[in-house]
């Protein structure tokens, strides 16, 4: 059997709606997929069921599905999304209505049992404590009220819907890799238990879930993309093996290298052995090939049965929060932040009258700047409370009495702004056989999908990294950023935030592998100076993975961090200065 084309066409909600068109008419493909759903998606679909009960999934989907459902039927493409979010059926529904107006009658299945957010006191009854995977404190505990609870589901479900024909399958919250597990498991009538050919699965639906970051998106090195047209969605051509090569249609923009490619593996992961429904993939046993222009083999990733356990993604309501910027020009910048600070938080009665206050001095100004601009910066200012009253306007109209009676050069970002809901995220395992996953086929049948058994294995070896680096680099250095030697890519876990920095050569490997321990990664992140840190070694990538706990407080939704889920953490840590060997940037 030939390798199944399986094209992305989103990667989150709110990506590139040309990307179907783009993706369907620009070459042969097998499946389409959309990836639409993060944890902070969960929390937008369910704000949008509260004004409207029949919502709940990925509107643009049906916009993007509009573009190409007819050539997908002419040519047999099938399309697996999980734009179902918390309302699979409803989408469906949807669909049904599209194609009846279109003239089509696509065979549409959906899935089911991922929404367990009515069953937390059962489950909790149950032994099933929901301790929270960053904090281990109990759900019991928290004290706050759930309002969307999700178990990732895996491919099996996918696999079976087409399997009885189903031109469309309708997932809700599965694992973004399933929506290539699934489709390839189907393709190659893959077993249960042939975990290497699922776990190289997991690798190419990881690389591609995220669309365009595959394909020099967010890229480190700018300087390797000579097309800087908009990047092509990347394609994942699944050999029967597991083995995939991750490409891209011709005539478009980017670029498919190992660089692209390890910059998605390392994408939002934590250790090297990443569990999912179906099968635990370990990436520190792949190996990248780049075969031609654009096409880079992924091989060897080997896998081991799944954890007996499924994640839970639960959106708690955290509150209510709202932030106002204040903006300082000129001299004596910290004296007049200190000022302002103080002024407006006794015009508001004092700092213990909210939940939670967050105030950060964000510097841009520099002395005797060629423009105004250039000589500000930002004082942003964010309240959080329970009550909604305390933090809305009358936090923000409060800052405008500085306009007149506060420091020199007075001005805001915004006008005054009302308060927004926020929620929390609280990440959990819950023991599989909890979980009854189903699939609604397009008879309207209903089959119970079980999950794979865990069964335990040996641990996986992924060689002795010193064989596979050269020797240890010595001499003299030169003080210089870090990023003269590594790339990075970051991103958010819930509350955490993970940096991946990789290297294009061995003997660069084996300096950073020896120079950016824990300790140094604090010094040159001094955020992180009192979080938990765990660092990770991927050698067949010349990669360390590093996850900063924490860093992001209680998830994207909650933090106050200007840069909440973290995407510019890489980048921030490339330009830092550290001691380098002067044999090592004579290279660049």
């Amino acid at each position: 059997m030939r390798p199944v084309r399986i094209g992305n066409c989103s990667g989150f909600y709110g990506d590139r709606i040309d990307a179907a068109r783009e993706m369907v008419e620009g070459g042969p493909i097998d499946v389409l997929t959309g990836d639409y759903l993060a944890e902070l998606t969960m929390l937008i679909l369910w704000k949008a069921r509260q004004k409207d009960p029949s919502a709940g999934y990925a509107r643009t989907f049906l916009t993007q599905l509009e573009h190409v459902l007819g050539t997908c039927l002419d040519r047999g493409i099938r399309i697996v999304t999980n734009a179902g979010g918390l309302n699979p059926s409803g989408l469906t529904e949807q669909i049904a209505e599209l194609a009846s107006r279109l003239g089509l009658a696509p065979k549409v299945a959906y899935l089911t049992g991922d929404n367990l957010v009515d069953r937390l006191d059962e489950l909790q009854a149950a032994g099933v404590d929901l301790s929270n995977l960053d904090t281990g404190r109990p759900l019991a505990e928290s004290g706050r009220t759930a309002i969307s609870a999700n178990a990732y589901l895996g491919g099996w479900g996918i696999a079976e819907c087409l399997s009885h024909g189903a031109d469309i399958v309708v997932c809700p919250r599965v694992t973004d890799a399933s929506l290539v597990v699934g489709p390839a498991a189907w393709w190659h009538g893959w077993a249960r238990d042939d975990f290497d050919a699922l776990a190289g699965a997991v690798a190419a639906g990881h690389v591609i879930e995220c669309g365009p970051q595959a394909t020099g998106g967010n890229y480190s090195h700018l300087a390797e993309i000579t097309d800087r047209r908009y990047p092509g969605f990347p394609i994942a051509e699944v050999a029967s093996d597991g083995s995939s090569v991750i490409t891209k249609h011709d005539d478009t923009g980017g670029l498919v290298s190992a660089g692209t490619v390890t910059a998605q593996l390392l994408y939002e992961i934590g250790a090297p052995a990443y569990p999912n429904p179906d099968v635990v993939a370990h990436f520190d046993t792949l190996a990248l090939t780049q075969e031609a222009p654009h096409r880079v083999r992924i091989s060897g990733c080997t896998g081991t049965p799944p954890p007996p356990t499924l994640k839970v993604a639960l959106n708690q309501l955290g509150g209510y929060r709202n932030t106002m910027t204040l903006v300082l020009t000129g001299l004596d910048i910290a004296e007049r932040a200190a000022y302002a600070e103080q002024l407006l938080f006794e015009v508001l009665g004092g700092r213990e009258k909210f939940a939670e206050t967050d105030v950060r001095l964000l510097r841009f100004d520099h002395a005797d700047a060629d423009t105004n601009v250039e000589a500000t910066a930002h004082l942003r200012i964010t309240v959080k409370d329970p009550d909604k009253r305390k933090v809305g306007r009358a936090f923000s109209n409060a800052t405008m009495e500085l306009a007149l009676g506060g420091y020199a050069g007075f001005h805001t970002t915004t006008p005054p702004t009302p308060e927004t809901a926020y929620g929390v995220y609280w990440p959990a395992l819950v023991p599989s056989e909890h979980v009854t996953q189903e699939a609604v086929l397009p008879d309207g049948t209903r089959r119970t999908i079980p999950h794979t058994p865990h069964t335990p294995s040996q641990p996986r070896e992924s060689g002795n990294s010193s064989e596979r680096v050269g020797e240890f680099v010595s001499g003299p250095t030169e003080r210089a950023p870090l990023g003269n030697v590594c790339a990075a890519r970051s991103g958010d876990k819930g509350g955490n935030a993970n940096v991946g920095l990789w290297t294009r050569t061995a003997e660069e490997y084996d300096w950073l592998r020896a120079h950016l321990t824990e300790a140094k990664l604090r010094e040159l992140l001094p955020e992180a100076d009192k979080l938990a840190i765990q660092r990770y070694e991927l050698p067949n990538l010349y990669a360390l993975n590093f996850v900063v706990v924490g860093l992001l407080g209680e998830g994207v939704a909650s933090s106050t961090r200007p840069d909440p889920q973290a995407k510019g953490l890489g980048e921030y840590l490339r330009s830092r200065l550290t001691d380098i060997p002067t044999r090592l940037l004579g290279k660049r």
